[in-house]
């Protein structure tokens, strides 16, 4: 009675009943809220854990401001109760009962045990007795501690889901890479490799994901470097698998790129031996030999050898192959290009003599000696074999020359 007595005046009816309606209020809201702070994604996955490192620190934090928030919330329960009970039993409450509602809802009402005083609260002489509340004080014991607990599930839930939705995705290019392989038979060190990496990197984010984060948010750099080189794997496997289900098209493939590299490079003789013949001192590129080897490299693709690699490796030797056959074929037709040209610049030669020619005629220098002369001697040049093409191109250039004087004359 003591307490009641050292507390505020007596609440009247109507003040106790709205005190004691607020106080039902706010109690359902704080339970509803514990409630679904419990449910929320980041509590369920700490709590069905088992954690190491950080994380575990932070599991451990969590759990003990939980049972705080449950302890505070059922001493608060049990005074209100008692307000509510004290209430029933009582509909017209005199002086002795508001004295006791106003003492429960309003005073310092609330005991904790000892062990329940935070140690910061605590001195050398504490009273063995603890610390005593009222229902509000309760209420701003709780927030803080609520407060602080909804910020971290909050950014473990954050760091945790992001590592996680990374790492699901990094174990399925990883099994889509298993799957091959197990198709196809036999080890490869690369991705046994990287599937170690992957298994001590998802060990920490199951376990640790804190240990993962960096400023609060997810780091998920050593996952990112894991899917390249998984990636790789896969699609080495998969060209190994699809050479498998096609060898015989793809060797046809490959023999008819050599035949097409051994007519460029025939072509490129051709023309070689034409040149030789038709152009005095020409400068010609090396003629490419390289179809009899490619023949040969195709000849050895019989299949995959022995030991479980056998079609990996012989995907590899083919896609080289292709590869190579590819860059042949463009380096034969580049040099039959280039030899071809000057074939190609000996007739263009010719036409534009013919064309100033008749420009000539149509100016009225038909008869012109000198203009003769030089259109003689560049015929002579141009239909020589061998042709000397720089010193047609020279005296095509004084013809063209000479008429442009001439027409530039009779304009003036």
């Amino acid at each position: 009675m003591s307490d009641m007595r050292a507390s505020r005046p007596p609440m009247s009816r109507d003040e106790a009943d709205r005190a004691l309606a607020h106080q039902r209020g706010e109690k359902e809201r704080i339970g509803a809220a514990l409630l679904e702070l419990e449910g929320h994604q980041g509590y369920q996955l700490l709590e069905g854990a088992t954690l190491d490192g950080e994380t575990r620190s932070v599991q451990s934090g969590v759990r003990s401001h939980m049972a705080a928030l449950w302890a505070l919330f059922d001493h608060y329960g049990r005074v209100l109760g008692e307000a509510e009970e004290l209430r029933a039993r009582h509909s017209r409450p005199g002086q002795t009962q508001l004295a006791r509602l106003t003492w429960l809802l309003a005073g310092p009402s609330v005991e904790l045990p000892p062990e329940e005083v935070p140690l910061e609260r605590r001195t050398l002489l504490s009273a063995p007795s603890g610390e005593k509340l009222t229902l509000q004080a309760v209420v701003a014991r709780m927030n803080p501690l609520y407060e602080e607990v909804a910020r971290t599930i909050a950014s473990l839930d954050g760091v945790w889901s992001e590592l996680l939705s990374r790492l699901a995705e990094v174990e399925a290019e990883r099994r889509a890479a298993a799957t091959l392989l197990d198709s196809l038979g036999g080890t490869d060190p690369d991705l046994d490799r990287l599937t170690a990496e992957l298994r001590a990197v998802a060990a920490t984010v199951r376990a640790d994901p804190m240990a993962l984060a960096r400023d609060g948010r997810a780091d998920t750099a050593r996952l990112d470097a894991l899917r390249p080189g998984l990636a790789d794997v896969r699609r080495r496997l998969e060209e190994a698998d699809r050479l498998r289900a096609g060898f015989a098209d793809r060797i046809r493939g490959i023999a008819d790129l050599v035949d097409l590299v051994r007519g460029a490079e025939a072509e490129a003789a051709a023309h070689r031996d034409e040149v030789l013949a038709k152009i005095a001192s020409p400068v010609l590129p090396d003629l490419p030999h390289l179809s009899a080897a490619l023949a040969d490299r195709l000849a050895a693709l019989d299949g995959p050898g022995p030991g479980g690699t056998g079609w990996r490796d012989l995907a590899e030797r083919v896609a080289g192959l292709e590869r190579a056959a590819n860059g042949a074929l463009e380096q034969a037709r580049t040099a039959a290009g280039l030899i071809r040209g000057l074939l190609d610049r000996r007739e263009e030669l010719r036409g534009r003599l013919e064309a100033y020619r008749v420009k000539a005629a149509r100016l009225g220098h038909s008869e012109d000696a000198d203009l003769s002369r030089i259109y003689e001697r560049a015929r002579v040049l141009l239909w020589s074999s061998p042709c000397d093409l720089r010193k047609a191109t020279v005296t095509l250039s004084d013809y063209q020359q000479a008429i442009s004087s001439r027409a530039k004359g009779a304009e003036r």
